[in-house]
């Protein structure tokens, strides 16, 4: 008799502890539940591999020159025209070359300057005055139908740059007994118009970077040349490897007159134009004859 109670007794625990284990699996806490993961959007790679060498390449520094060395030099004034077939890059609709330049002096990346001397850096708010433009027009109200005017910022558009001035010098190394050719500066150029007739009043740089500041990011910015897309140029290559198409406009002079500021090459007629040019190839067969006289065979 008191074996059975003793079963009984056992039974009747095991059971009760059986029982509290269920309800306490089927307890759940806050801390309990799984943590929600994150959910992540993976951008398909648009391309074989992910492109990161020109990202991360290293420019040489230019090789230093002693004064004493310089035998001779010459600084020149270019006009790249971005509407010869040869300048295409310059206006490649993806990355336009005005528009990588005005994005690293938003960016900091590099300096703005007002004058081509590079003394005078430009501000934000100056380079914002320069690319954005403030203008008015009207708006239909929705709700009392009327026209209210409004202020608009109007932004500069990129393919309205079609040219690019750029500054040089050609030099005579005498270490090396070679001449030799360093940018100095670029510059984008804008054509003004008169508002009401249309017609063209004058060109005037936008502002001016220092070339050889401008190397390090130039050479992480991916110039488009047709022919292999595996091996793109960087703009930095461009510009030292120089495949542009451009014409002089100026040499430094006693009176720093432009070539059209010469009486005998004045004038907005073709006659005049033809004229600067071929007085520009003269000036570049010049620098060439230069050099090849120095030498005697």
């Amino acid at each position: 008799m008191k074996a059975a109670k003793l079963f009984l007794l056992l039974l009747g625990l095991s059971i009760g502890s059986s029982s509290m284990a269920q309800i306490a699996e089927e307890i759940v806490t806050e801390s309990s539940q799984p943590e929600e993961l994150e959910e992540v959007i993976i951008t398909p790679l648009n391309d074989i591999v992910a492109k990161k060498i020109m990202q991360e390449r290293f420019i040489l520094p230019y090789e230093p020159i002693r004064e004493a060395d310089l035998f001779w030099e010459k600084r020149i004034w270019r006009v790249l025209d971005i509407r010869e077939k040869q300048n295409r890059p310059f206006a490649y609709p993806e990355a336009p070359f005005f528009q990588i330049l005005t994005e690293a002096v938003d960016a900091g990346e590099i300096t703005a300057y007002s004058d081509e001397d590079f003394t005078s850096p430009i501000t934000n708010d100056d380079l914002n005055g320069i690319l954005f433009s403030i203008d008015t027009t009207f708006v239909t109200n929705p709700d009392t139908y009327e026209d209210e005017m409004v202020i608009v910022q109007n932004e500069i558009d990129f393919s309205d740059i079609k040219r690019f001035r750029i500054k040089e010098i050609w030099f005579f190394d005498e270490e090396s007994s070679t001449m030799k050719v360093r940018i100095l500066g670029v510059s984008p150029i804008r054509d003004r118009y008169d508002d009401n007739t249309g017609e063209f009043l004058f060109e005037e740089p936008l502002f001016w970077v220092y070339y050889p500041d401008t190397r390090e990011y130039l050479a992480r910015q991916k110039v488009y040349i047709p022919g292999n897309d595996a091996n793109p140029l960087s703009w930095e290559d461009f510009f030292e490897m120089r495949p542009f198409s451009s014409y002089i406009y100026k040499e430094s002079n006693v009176d720093d007159y432009r070539l059209q500021d010469y009486p005998s090459l004045s004038g907005d007629d073709m006659y005049s134009g033809i004229q600067r040019l071929l007085e520009s190839e003269k000036i570049k067969a010049s620098i060439f004859n230069f050099e090849h006289d120095l030498w005697s065979y």
